[in-house]
């Protein structure tokens, strides 16, 4: 794939590419964003060094992809005065950090965000890399008989296994029903979308057949070949396709410090 006005250069076959000769701080041009969104389409995690984000910036890129999710889990972690932007953060006093399972960014919200833009100004050296594996892959790699059982199946997915222990008490999590495999509605290619983060139970069959096949599907998912590995330094940029690809951030750096901020895309009910 030949792009206009940035450079690409994959991580893996699979998954993943850095994009270079683009500054994200300055408004992007028309043949910018419509690389930027192939980049997305063709690598589903696409990464960015040396780009010093303010919040108006950093919304202005989420913007381009069709408007800003705000995640109702996400409310105490909101920056003041900034709605759209969640504190991702971690030290030597935190006792968990944001997204350590395999998961799809809030597939527990009716319409779950289409992308999420991660920036961190602050990481550890060394650790706090983000693993991303590619759904496409997953899928693929099942066999028909496996396909053809899956297809048709909805799974509920509920914010109270990311969110339960540490939001306030009282506050209404979202849960949502959707399919097990989802069709990508820009690149047509289907995609598990079961996580370990927020799926909770594959409906119309057996619990103990529910409990299984999840098992097995969650341990799928996370195969070394369908993955890319991105190593963080200060004032990088990962943006990525939840729709095509779950992630994991590694907590391999404890008592040291990672912070930044995420922004995540309106994106629409899975189908």
């Amino acid at each position: 794939m030949s792009y206009r006005s940035i450079d690409v250069t994959p991580l893996t076959p699979k998954i993943g590419a850095e994009i270079s000769g683009i500054d994200l701080t300055k408004p992007l041009s028309g043949d910018q964003v419509a690389d930027l969104k192939q980049a997305l389409a063709d690598h589903m995690a696409i990464f960015f060094r040396d780009q010093v984000l303010d919040f108006e910036s950093h919304k202005a890129l989420a913007n381009h992809f069709g408007g800003i999710h705000i995640a109702p889990s996400t409310a105490p972690w909101r920056v003041p005065g900034h709605p759209e932007v969640t504190i991702i953060h971690a030290d030597k006093d935190s006792k968990f950090v944001a997204g350590e399972d395999w998961h799809s960014d809030m597939s527990c919200d009716a319409e779950p965000p289409l992308g999420s833009i991660l920036y961190l100004h602050t990481v550890p050296e060394p650790g706090g890399d983000t693993v991303f594996s590619s759904m496409y892959a997953a899928y693929d790699a099942l066999s028909d008989r496996m396909k053809a059982y899956l297809d048709g199946l909805q799974a509920t997915h509920d914010a109270v296994v990311g969110f339960g222990g540490i939001t306030p008490e009282g506050m209404k999590l979202p849960r949502s029903v959707h399919p097990v495999v989802r069709t990508h509605p820009v690149t047509g290619r289907k995609a598990l979308y079961v996580n370990k983060g927020f799926t909770v139970r594959i409906e119309g069959i057996p619990k103990d057949e529910s409990a299984g096949l999840l098992a097995f599907l969650f341990q799928h998912v996370q195969r070394p070949e369908f993955q890319c590995r991105f190593h963080w330094r200060p004032h990088s940029i990962a943006f990525w396709d939840n729709r095509s690809c779950q992630h994991s951030a590694i907590w391999d750096y404890f008592p040291n410090t990672r912070s930044g901020y995420r922004v995540q895309i309106l994106g629409d009910k899975p189908v």
